[in-house]
């Protein structure tokens, strides 16, 4: 198998095992992710906060099912921000949707086992084409993921804004009323699950970025205004690790563009 196509900011974050600590609330106030107690597991993580996505999923799944979690962690966000190949980034996707399943037969109580499995289906029908993918009936295993995940961790902050981009690109791509009736999108439900995200991570520029491409899914023009503001508030922050540098980037880009 291919080695993955390096983060291009592996090496800018030097976290180790000691300083992630007292990093680790702001880091994962969007996962609700627990400080871990295996340093093992530690150590795979800081190789993730780092950018080095590969080497943090293979010690994760050296580590069997209590890998799962990270493992799926550093390929979704690989896959999404990093990998060129199409095919490359839709087959890992998939992988970690698969292992996400798996792992909620072996702990159907961890919210991490059901939120990766909707942002890996959530991404790859994005990759394949929303109506692609709720036309094959992703839409319910998505939605029904992440409804799990907050009914598990209502303070999952990431799982609000999953489901509630989830709503806003089913209804910019089938409309209010068929998106309603047929996959249970909601405009009204969307903006609550977003203002909730942004109430649990306010300190978050992927939260406020994603919020502002909601509001312009749902609202356009009478949402410019709020999502420009969001934006502006979101470039703002210094990136804390390479998934926020890369995500970051990448939106002011597509500001520039």
């Amino acid at each position: 198998m291919p080695s993955w196509t390096p983060c291009p900011y592996a090496g800018v974050f030097q976290y180790n095992r000691d300083s992630i600590v007292g990093h680790w609330a702001h880091l994962h106030a969007g996962d609700a992710e627990p400080l871990p107690t295996d340093a093992a597991l530690m150590d795979a993580w800081v190789l993730y906060h780092n950018g080095a996505f590969e080497a943090a999923s293979l010690a994760a799944l050296a580590l069997g099912p209590s890998g799962f979690t990270l493992a799926n962690k550093a390929a979704c966000i690989h896959a999404t921000y990093v990998e060129p190949s199409e095919p490359a980034r839709l087959e890992r996707l998939l992988s970690a949707a698969e292992r996400a399943q798996q792992q909620q037969g072996l702990a159907p109580d961890l919210p991490g086992a059901w939120y990766w499995q909707g942002y890996a289906l959530g991404r790859y029908s994005q990759g394949v084409s929303v109506a692609r993918a709720l036309a094959k009936g992703l839409g319910s295993t998505v939605r029904r993921a992440l409804d799990t995940t907050i009914k598990l961790a209502p303070h999952h902050a990431d799982a609000h804004l999953a489901l509630a981009s989830f709503h806003a690109e089913v209804i910019d791509k089938v409309g209010e009323l068929i998106g309603n009736l047929v996959h249970g999108a909601r405009k009204c439900a969307a903006l609550e699950l977003y203002e909730k995200a942004l109430l649990l991570n306010p300190r978050s520029a992927v939260t406020m970025h994603e919020f502002a491409n909601g509001l312009l899914m749902l609202e356009g023009e009478r949402g410019l205004e709020r999502a420009t503001q969001l934006r502006e508030q979101a470039n703002a922050f210094e990136p804390l690790d390479a998934m926020e540098q890369l995500y970051l980037t990448a939106a002011r880009a597509d500001l520039d563009g």
